[in-house]
């Protein structure tokens, strides 16, 4: 019987830094990377988490190098990146840093030339017509997997055990379309080797959710996957954030629907905070005034979540780093936000309360979100002006001063209001 997940809540007060090795530096590998550990720890930096690190497939491939989401050799290392050893070196570059590593974990597919589909086609996912081919569409260059076979699972297992000497956990990309039943598994066999295994999970969109279920597919839910994961994507809300930066959406939309996670997933949840990952569009293409996407940025590190950064964040870098090609991020030291990042990292550690209730409200006339995080000995309040405008807020605080934490500066709530001028503000308010 598997033992049901128990979370360490800390993880919230955590820093997760992702890096494309293809992309982050102009060798891309791991000895490459090394030389830019001491620069992420002081982002705040706790977690390093390395996009897959294997062979990509080269069949079908995308793009000029491939993508590497498409992975031939599960228990292999892409040698543009180096070698195990070179792996191994860098993640004790990493721990003596004091900061963990997690590697991606592609579960859902392979290549169409992968080892795994060479040797054991039965474990491939078959369409009605018997052919081999994907659930969905667009992911033309992989191979879905079948888990309805027993021995998938332990080829799979076992992988994961090899990795888990070397690495602190893992993030399980698209998780949700793999068994949970499976994840439950995996937790419990790499628990042996480390107990103190990160597990990430990525969920999905509501949308690929419905699709999966009207067509036949199994896929889980954010409130499965926590069965077994420590933390998960914020994806069942990702859509009304992409509707209000799209202009089609509310502001209050989106703040409404981080209120309602906090009511209905389990008490100890975890998710993940960010304004970019590798599959969405950069910050800056969002928020190209930099005092909105600094607004942006301090209510990431305020919510209750772990705060994930993508690497060029901290340079403002506004071009999409594709996954199939070669395109190191720019490091313009006039767009570097480095600064803000180590101070917001800060306040999350040593001030902001992991144990917390949060709540939300968003002024759509505005563009003002005040948030608050409270437990029965403190709590913290934070107006953050995502649209550039002055304006006077409601704040449900006791009149008097505070100190804003971000800037130093002392603030005044009078009659209950407080004037926004455009600055993140997070306060103690008791």
């Amino acid at each position: 019987m598997v033992t049901p997940r128990k979370r360490d809540i800390s993880l919230r007060g955590k820093i997760i830094y992702s890096v494309y090795l293809r992309n982050h530096t102009p060798e891309g590998t791991f000895a490459a990377l090394e030389g830019d550990l001491d620069r992420i720890r002081a982002l705040g930096t706790d977690i390093i988490w390395l996009l897959p690190i294997h062979p990509i497939g080269q069949l079908n491939k995308k793009g000029g190098l491939g993508c590497p989401y498409s992975i031939s050799d599960y228990r292999g290392i892409n040698p543009e990146y180096g070698t195990e050893d070179d792996l191994k070196h860098l993640v004790g570059e990493i721990h003596a840093r004091g900061m963990r590593c997690i590697i991606d974990v592609v579960y859902n597919h392979t290549s169409h030339d992968s080892v795994l589909f060479r040797e054991h086609p039965e474990y491939f996912y078959r369409k009605e017509d018997g052919s081999f081919g994907n659930r969905y569409g667009d992911w033309t260059d992989v191979l879905d997997l079948d888990y309805s076979n027993r021995e998938l699972w332990n080829y799979q297992i076992e992988t994961l055990v090899k990795w888990a000497h070397i690495v602190d956990g893992f993030r399980c990309d698209v998780a949700a379309c793999v068994p949970v039943e499976f994840w439950e598994r995996a937790v419990e066999a790499v628990a042996k080797v480390n107990p103190n295994a990160i597990w990430l999970a990525e969920s999905v969109y509501l949308g690929h959710i419905q699709f999966a279920r009207e067509s036949g597919y199994p896929v889980a839910t954010d409130t499965d996957l926590y069965r077994a994961f420590d933390m998960e994507y914020p994806y069942d809300m990702q859509d009304y954030f992409n509707r209000y930066t799209e202009g089609k959406g509310k502001l209050s939309d989106y703040i409404n629907m981080l209120n309602y996670q906090d009511h209905v997933l389990p008490s100890d949840y975890i998710k993940v905070r960010y304004i970019e990952n590798h599959d969405t569009p950069r910050a800056s293409h969002l928020f190209p005034d930099t005092r909105q996407m600094l607004n942006w940025l301090a209510f990431t590190y305020f919510q209750k979540g772990t705060t994930m950064l993508y690497g060029g964040q901290e340079w403002q870098n506004e071009e999409y780093c594709t996954l199939f090609d070669k395109a190191v991020f720019s490091r313009g030291p006039e767009k570097d936000i480095s600064p803000m990042m180590a101070k917001l990292s800060k306040i999350k550690k040593t001030l902001l309360p992991v144990d917390a209730d949060f709540s939300a409200t968003a002024d759509d006339h505005s563009g003002i979100v005040t948030a608050y995080l409270t437990n029965k000995n403190t709590r913290f309040a934070g107006v953050f002006n995502m649209e550039r405008k002055t304006g006077e807020v409601s704040l449900d605080v006791p009149d008097g001063e505070y100190v804003n934490e971000i800037s130093g500066e002392t603030i005044a709530v009078k009659g209950g209001k407080l004037m926004s001028v455009g600055e993140p503000i997070i306060f103690k308010a008791r």
